[in-house]
């Protein structure tokens, strides 16, 4: 200890004063070596005498007395763990200045930082400014046209595999970020602005896909000529020297309503997860089923974020230079979500429903 290299340094002189004490030098001698006061002196060696190696060590302090009682910090925490609107504070969300302010406002504690609100918090983990949502699923066929859905994706139709001419299209539109209004605030430093919003509907072959196509304009109409464009590699289109063989395509699509045409409502089937006007029969609330999602989480990720754009003819411009500069370079995804990774999810769910089956019913009813 007196002559280590990582020792600190109030170690290493009290271990010198042991070391001079145990040749038998006088107390006067080790304080004129060693720089130290002789009372200095004699504490140490008197606490070395007394218990060893940890008397050298230096005691526990008391430190400053505690600004708030535990008493307090429950109390904020208590006011963390329950929703802005039970007490009536018009927000969301917890953030810790308001908490602070809350804790303030209810006379928990006479004063409190928002730093201290956020050391709190993070000693029991408690993040009230974050939250988490879940769909329960409700329709009784999901496992079925989940199936239909994976077994496409496995290039397998009703039991029969898909053919060389046969291919997967999956196709679904994206909506802005923000809330399409006439006029979206966007903040930009030093400056702020307003632009509208517009969507982004496109299409995408599952083992082939290039040339991800989508209409200048949104709407009904736009989206079916989208469908009905193919490109020239693939088959069916015109210059196409193959356009013969092909025979059939499958295409996922999400139960958007803005992708189908309107129907009265006499003609509107009263179950949603009825198939409409020759769709085949998608799962409610199953949008990640669709890989079209995955190219509109890159278009977010990559083009959309952050929102800076000036004006719509920005945004369908860097749209369509991205989409050129993707086409160059795609490669297909590699989907691994298989019909037993279905069943495990939907035994997870079912257990979990048996769990709390008075949460899923009251979500159920709402």
């Amino acid at each position: 200890m007196a002559y280590g290299h990582r020792t600190e340094h109030r170690l290493r002189v009290r271990a010198q004063v042991v070391l001079h004490a145990a040749r038998g030098r006088s107390n006067a001698r080790i304080a004129r070596e060693t720089g130290l006061h002789l009372d200095t002196v004699r504490r140490w060696r008197g606490r070395f005498a007394r218990a060893g190696l940890p008397g050298l060590k230096d005691r526990e302090r008391c430190g400053r007395p505690a600004s708030f009682t535990p008493v307090q910090a429950a109390g904020v925490k208590a006011v963390a763990c329950r929703l802005p609107a039970e007490s009536g504070v018009p927000i969301s969300r917890w953030s810790c200045p308001e908490l602070a302010r809350e804790a303030i406002a209810r006379g928990i504690v006479a004063f409190v930082s928002a730093s201290t609100v956020r050391r709190w918090l993070r000693a029991d983990a408690l993040k009230p400014w974050q939250h988490q949502s879940w769909i329960f699923i409700t329709d009784p066929d999901f496992r079925p046209k989940a199936k239909r859905v994976l077994d496409l994706y496995a290039r397998i139709f009703e039991g029969t595999p898909l053919g060389e001419d046969e291919y997967v299209i999956s196709a679904d539109e994206k909506p802005p970020s923000r809330p399409a209004s006439a006029a979206t605030p966007l903040f930009r430093p030093g400056k702020r602005g307003r632009c509208a919003s517009t969507h982004l509907p496109a299409r995408r072959r599952t083992r082939l896909p290039r040339r991800l196509r989508r209409p200048r304009r949104e709407g009904v109409r736009p989206y079916r000529r989208t469908h009905r464009h193919r490109p020239v590699h693939e088959p069916g289109h015109p210059g196409h020297a193959h356009r013969a063989l092909c025979q059939r395509q499958a295409r996922v699509l999400d139960r958007g309503q803005r992708l189908l045409p309107p129907r009265p409502e006499s003609r509107r089937p009263a179950d949603r997860s009825v198939p409409e006007r020759g769709h085949g029969p998608h799962p409610v609330h199953a949008s990640w089923l669709n890989q079209i999602e995955i190219y509109f989480s890159v278009v977010q990720r990559k083009v959309v974020s952050p929102n800076d754009f000036t004006d719509l003819a920005e945004v369908r411009d860097r749209l369509r230079a991205f989409e050129d500069r993707y086409n160059a370079t795609v490669q297909p995804f590699q989907w691994k979500f298989t019909t037993t990774d279905l069943d495990d999810l939907l035994a997870r769910l079912d257990r979990h429903t048996a769990d709390h089956h008075e949460e899923s019913s009251v979500a159920l009813a709402a």
